[in-house]
């Protein structure tokens, strides 16, 4: 990667969140020709990965359908499959992902013909095979979760609130219960038969579904919590490793993520909540734990890592933002996040931007001595910037991998700068004095 634009995104990581580590950009995919929802001009969603003969497989989810890539060695990544969406387009807002016993199981959220579709992923990263593609049983959820020691998928705000199907012929599903005790489960964590359910305005859930195998079995509910500080719309969490703390994300514009200690079902409280620090209504989506880390996709700021370690004391460790511009209206941003592959290396979806491969193990901690302010407008930009800095007398333009895309003399106060023929996405820019950088800064083109 070009230096230069690793130090840019490092300084601009640190002024927006009190000079964390930051990440190290290894991959980005954008697909210019793949149109955004209707709803937040959002082209992509969910994430997934997996390891399957030895390659690392990051997966990604957009208004056409799942993209899988081969990123065993990021610096040479390459799109190895492809599978169209069952309903396609503008109407696409959500797709997600779980995987089981060589099988990759997609959901859709929009559309009367979404469908649940099952790939076979067992020839990766040559190829893969669809080999269930069908509304049998359902033509929409919005989120899966599998339980893989029990064989069973939780197929969120589908049917019901909560459909559960048995997977012990993994591609034949098998409807065995349908929860209707809330509105809806927005999304779900699972782990041998314990369910903690993420129900929107009706707050938390934890059920025993291990007596759960046929339909009219019943489970049971442990535990639940329907009111605590900074409540808003309960939409998903994460289990830690040990079962003691449930890390919760309210999305709701300028709410705290929350960590839950649910060691006693009975009596479930918050030990804590906290926030990326960039903005009062920065928004946490799909947070996941894995160790002592928590790492939430966060909208506007991007990737955010905390270390929860203590969760009476959760402390920001690593970031790295993938969507430019400030404002936090809106749903925009990195979405999606999977930490488990055997490289350490992160996947990240944003919703505008794309595809992400992010090193949290060697990034570069920097200190911000003073505030840059921005000169450049609008952000995001469709033709056109300008730039109003009455000081640089040269602009640099690099995108994602560190590539120089662009460089101007500037003569005047405010110079205005035509795109070209660059394509939509994320860029960094430099502005410079007699070889001396004065300002960095993000520009968003759409």
């Amino acid at each position: 990667m070009n230096k230069f634009i690793l130090i840019v995104a490092i300084a601009l990581i640190g002024i927006s969140s009190n000079a964390q580590q930051t990440g190290t950009l290894l991959y980005n995919w954008q697909d210019t020709t793949l149109v955004g929802s209707w709803a937040y001009n959002n082209t992509y969603n969910e994430c997934w990965g997996l390891e399957v003969n030895g390659s690392e497989i990051a997966i990604i989810g957009s208004t056409g359908g799942t993209h899988f890539f081969d990123v065993t060695d990021p610096a040479n990544a390459i799109q190895v499959a492809y599978v169209a969406g069952a309903y396609q387009g503008g109407g696409v807002i959500h797709r997600d992902y779980h995987d089981f016993q060589g099988y990759l199981y997609i959901v859709c959220d929009e559309g009367s013909s979404s469908t649940l579709q099952i790939i076979d992923i067992s020839t990766l990263p040559d190829s893969v095979t669809t080999v269930y593609d069908s509304n049998a049983l359902f033509t929409k959820s919005h989120n899966i979760f599998i339980d893989t020691a029990t064989a069973k998928l939780y197929a969120c705000a589908s049917n019901s609130a909560m459909d559960i199907y048995s997977l012990i012929d993994p591609i034949d599903p098998t409807l065995i219960y349908s929860y209707n005790g809330v509105g809806h489960v927005h999304d779900a964590f699972v782990r041998n038969d314990s369910a903690y359910l993420n129900c929107g305005w009706d707050g938390f859930r934890i059920f025993d579904f291990s007596t759960v195998n046929q339909m009219g079995d019943q489970p049971t509910l442990l535990g639940a919590l329907t009111s605590y500080p900074d409540a808003g719309y309960n939409h998903s969490g994460w289990l830690s490793d040990d079962g003691t703390v449930y890390a919760m994300q309210d999305e709701n514009h300028g709410y705290d993520v929350k960590l839950l200690d649910v060691s006693d079902v009975n009596d479930i409280t918050v030990i804590k909540t906290f926030n990326s620090g960039v903005d009062s209504m920065s928004m946490a989506h799909n947070g996941i734990i894995k160790g002592d880390n928590l790492y939430i996709p966060y909208y506007h700021d991007g990737l955010r890592v905390f270390d929860i370690s203590d969760p009476t004391n959760p402390i920001q460790t690593w970031e790295y933002d993938t969507y430019a511009p400030s404002s936090h209206a809106s749903y925009k941003g990195a979405w999606g996040v999977y930490p488990y592959l055997s490289s350490g290396n992160i996947i990240v979806s944003d919703m505008q931007t794309g595809l992400y491969i992010i090193d949290v193990t060697s990034g570069t901690t920097h200190t911000i001595e003073k505030n840059l302010k921005t000169s450049i407008y609008p952000i995001p930009a469709k033709n056109q910037i300008t730039i109003t800095n009455n000081t640089a007398n040269n602009f640099t333009l690099y995108n994602c991998l560190g590539a120089e895309v662009m460089s101007k003399k500037l003569y005047n106060n405010q110079t205005t700068i035509n795109r070209g023929n660059l394509a939509n996405g994320l860029y960094f820019y430099s502005l410079n004095k007699e070889g001396k950088q004065i300002e960095l800064g993000k520009v968003l083109f759409e």
